[in-house]
């Protein structure tokens, strides 16, 4: 029995030939086992809860999301008929119909064909003021790496002298009709894979000639620059990402940087006629004031820029009360507090006799509630706010509101995807190891047998609050069905503010681990179920979650599906993206920080003859984020091991479950087919 690799020798690595993504001898072996897990755990139940999922996720009465641009309304759409999508708009007063008049710009799937290409829509930027023309980023399978291209949006066609960058990590902003702001890995990039440059791209030139105005060191996450037009005037405003936390913005003009704006780095901030909001992420002192993390500063604009800020408290933390973010619409800052997990919206709005606070009203305390600015410009913003409400067991709600304090008022209602009737939901709080309270909501029917089959899942992880949406997936998938679904917020997240987010990063990564931990106890210790009916899942940073499930609490599952998962955490930074989360996990290069990092790195601490439950890890062959040599080196290692260890690779889908509802559809009711079966419950 190859026991490679281990805590004790982390660098003997037999599996690294997995790590190539489209190497014969790894291709040769993912075929293999791809066939092996589809005979295993696909049947007509399966096919049956994929359609089913499918024609949810397609369902005409779904909620469509738009964004203002001009004149215009605009939307990506996708259903049955058009799975790769059409980008659309049409005017408010047709919005607000039942069935909107949409004028169609783009038909994606068309596009695909003519062009045999596998595109996948990942967005456009349109030229300011206008609106005709855009940058459309298209994935070749759903990946981040897009290609750049313009499109005329009176024509429908790409313009032949227009813009076209080929697949890389990229972004670019407009100055005028014939030059952006271009960031490309493919021009220069940092370890991390992100651009390290800014040009200057005029129209009819070479990108790869276009005169660099910003460059960052490789070390640096990535370079990037966007154009604040504010009362007419052009500003270009140059950002360094220093880390994940961590940035600098100077702001400039054509030909480059000029002044940096002088805050801290951690500190996350944005400005808008005159006046600035930045909340500190460690403590700022300022005029011998010092301030706690997470409290909302306001401050003029000048006294920002001129080193003598002169703050003014707009929102004080507490520990279960945090924002959770801030942006300004129509010269008025919106900030989205969670008070206990409670949602509430305020509007400042600073004036010469200080900053007018009012509350945005009729919002429901329980649930989920995301306000956002209708317009895609804030300089051509007139104050409307579209607001979604919704909760496990409620579809959502869109509605329109605005930065004047007003009733919001009702726009569409979605349709359900799935039947709730008999749902229950209610929130509980576990006790984690170190005696913190780890809160949980937990959803389902009133099943009193002490045996209920339990989908678990959480993230934990770069201050990213899990919150209880709608979802038609686990709704059909397990709720449905008369299982219990449960979604913890274990730290690492964002729940509960920065000093939440700290208490699961780095040395603390282990304790959101045990968190999650605690939460499966709990339901056993309230007698909701037992450990054997607990099938538990996460993604990304929560599929790192789920293997350390299998490595320390394996007695506390019954199943576990790690999807999408970055585990083996000796060679990560070494992988795609992720040398741009250090700032989250560590730098396993450093010895000290090998020393906690290697009591969460599940793919050196696999060993034999432990009671680990079945587990099922998924990943997707595009995936240029976390590479799909984590799952595979874990399954790889597993199977050798003796263990009940099965993986599923699909060629497209990103850093998501697939690049299309098709694709998600059998994704994720392969994965939920496999849980129910480990578990012993036949639905």
């Amino acid at each position: 029995m190859d026991l490679r690799p281990t805590l004790d020798a982390p660098d003997d690595d037999p599996y690294l030939w997995l790590e190539e993504v489209e190497g014969e001898r790894a291709l040769a072996w993912v075929a293999e086992q791809n066939a092996r897990t589809r005979a295993r755990f696909a049947d007509d139940r399966v096919t049956a809860d994929r359609e089913a999922l499918k024609a949810a996720l397609d369902r005409p009465g779904r909620l469509p999301h738009v964004t203002r641009r001009g004149a215009f309304l605009y939307n990506y759409w996708t259903d049955a008929a058009n799975p790769r999508g059409l980008w659309r708009r049409t005017r408010m007063e047709s919005f607000r119909l039942e069935t909107p008049e949409w004028d169609v710009l783009l038909d994606l799937d068309a596009l695909a064909a003519a062009e045999g290409a596998d595109w996948i829509w990942k967005g456009a930027t349109t030229l300011f003021g206008s609106h005709d023309r855009a940058i459309l980023r298209l994935s070749r399978g759903g990946g981040d790496a897009v290609v750049l291209r313009e499109f005329d949006l009176p024509t429908r066609a790409f313009p032949a002298d227009g813009f076209h960058l080929p697949e890389a990590k990229s972004s670019a902003a407009w100055l005028d009709r014939d030059t952006l702001l271009l960031s490309s890995a493919l021009l220069g990039a940092t370890t991390s894979g992100y651009a390290s440059t800014v040009r200057l791209w005029r129209r009819g030139t070479d990108p790869l000639s276009a005169p660099t105005i910003f460059e960052v060191p490789e070390t640096s996450m990535a370079a990037g620059a966007g154009v604040d037009r504010e009362g007419g005037r052009e500003v270009v405003v140059f950002h360094e990402q220093l880390g994940f936390y961590d940035a600098r913005i100077h702001l400039g003009d054509r030909s480059g940087p000029q002044r940096e704006i002088p805050l801290p780095t951690d500190a996350h901030y944005s400005w808008q006629r005159g006046f600035l909001a930045a909340k500190p992420r460690t403590p700022w002192t300022v005029a011998g004031t010092t301030y706690p993390p997470d409290t909302l500063l306001g401050l003029s604009f000048d006294s920002a820029l001129g080193g003598a800020p002169v703050p003014e408290v707009l929102f004080t933390p507490e520990p279960r009360r945090a924002l959770q973010g801030f942006f300004w619409c129509d010269g008025t800052l919106v900030l989205h507090i969670l008070d206990n997990l409670e949602p509430h919206f305020a509007l400042l709005t600073p004036g010469t006799s200080g900053w007018q606070r009012h509350e945005v009203p009729g919002l429901p305390r329980i649930g989920v509630v995301d306000l956002w600015a209708l317009d895609t410009e804030a300089e051509e913003s007139d104050g409307t706010l579209l607001l979604m409400a919704q909760d496990p067991v409620t579809p959502p709600q869109l509605k329109l509101t605005a930065t004047t304090p007003a009733t919001p008022a009702l726009l569409k209602s979605s349709s359900p995807s799935f039947d709730a009737t008999g749902l229950v939901v209610t929130r509980h709080e576990a006790v984690s190891s170190d005696g913190e309270r780890i809160p949980y909501v937990q959803v389902g029917p009133r099943d009193e047998s002490g045996r209920a089959p339990v989908h678990l899942s959480a993230y934990g992880g770069f201050q990213i609050s899990r919150l209880p949406y709608y979802a038609a997936t686990s709704g059909l998938l397990w709720l449905q069905k008369g299982g219990t679904t449960v979604l913890g917020q274990i730290r690492g997240g964002g729940e509960f503010g920065t000093a939440w987010h700290e208490a699961g990063r780095l040395a603390n990564k282990v304790k959101s681990h045990d968190d999650f931990a605690a939460i499966a106890a709990d339901l056993v210790t309230r007698g909701v179920t037992v450990p054997g009916r607990i099938a538990a899942e996460g993604g990304s940073n929560g599929g790192l979650l789920i293997a350390n499930m299998l490595t320390r609490y394996p007695e506390r599952f019954g199943a576990l599906f790690c999807t999408i998962p970055l585990i083996d955490m000796r060679r990560y930074t070494r992988l795609l993206a992720g040398a741009s989360w250090m700032a989250e996990y560590g730098d396993p290069n450093k010895p000290e920080d090998w020393a906690f990092i290697r009591h969460f790195s599940a793919y050196h601490a696999a060993v034999p003859g432990r009671p680990y439950p079945p587990i099922l890890l998924a990943t997707t062959r595009r995936d240029d984020r976390v590479h799909p040599g984590h799952a595979r080196k874990m399954a790889a290692k597993l199977q050798a091991l003796g263990y009940d260890a099965s993986l599923l690779e699909p060629e497209a889908g990103g850093h998501g479950y697939g690049k299309d509802n098709a694709e998600v559809a059998a994704f994720a009711s392969l994965g939920a087919a496999f849980l129910r079966r480990a578990i012993g419950w036949d639905a």
